[in-house]
C-alpha cells in the first residue's frame, strides 16, 4: 500500500504544474442604454509563458481579445485570433486604447456598481487549458481607472 502511495506521489510530482494566472483590478466600462458593446480591463500575470486565448461572459453575445494600435496615424481595433501571450513573471495590462477583452452583443446595459462574471481561458505551452473566474465592478461610463488618474497628475 505505502509503495501504491509512493507512486502516486512521485507520478503527481512529475505531471506539469497547470498555469496559475492572477488577475488584479478588473472592471468593466458602464454603458448607456442601447449601447451593444463595452470592454473588459485588468492586469494578468502568470508565472508560466500562457496565453490568453479566449473568454466568455453571461452578459454578452460575443467575447473577444482585441487590441487598439495606431496604424498611420489611425487607431485601429481589431481581434487577437490567435490570443494574447502572457510571458512569465511580466504582468500584461489590458487597459483603454491598449488590449482588453471586448463584449459585444450585450444582453443588458452595464451600470456602475453592477458585477459582470467574465471565464476567462488561458493556454500554456503543452496545449493544456485552465480558466480563471473574474467578478469584474462596473465603472460608471466616463470613470477611469484610478491609477491611470494618478499617473496624470
Amino acid at each position: 500500500m505505502k509503495r501504491i502511495a509512493l507512486a502516486s506521489l512521485l507520478a503527481a510530482l512529475t505531471l506539469p504544474a497547470v498555469a496559475q494566472v492572477t488577475v488584479k483590478d478588473a472592471w468593466v466600462r458602464g454603458t448607456v442604454a442601447a449601447q451593444k458593446a463595452t470592454g473588459a480591463f485588468m492586469q494578468l500575470q502568470s508565472a508560466q509563458d500562457v496565453r490568453l486565448v479566449s473568454a466568455k461572459s453571461p452578459v454578452a453575445g460575443v467575447v473577444e481579445i482585441h487590441e487598439m494600435a495606431m496604424e498611420k496615424d489611425v487607431m485601429k481595433m481589431r481581434a487577437l485570433p490567435k490570443g494574447l501571450e502572457l510571458p512569465a513573471g511580466k504582468t500584461v495590462e489590458l487597459k483603454p486604447g491598449g488590449y482588453h477583452v471586448m463584449l459585444m452583443d450585450l444582453k443588458q446595459q452595464m451600470k456602475d456598481g453592477d458585477t459582470v462574471p467574465v471565464t476567462l481561458v488561458f493556454e500554456g505551452k503543452d496545449k493544456k487549458q485552465t480558466t480563471v473566474e473574474v467578478k469584474a465592478p462596473v465603472k460608471a461610463l466616463g470613470a477611469s481607472d484610478k491609477k491611470e488618474e494618478m499617473h496624470k497628475h
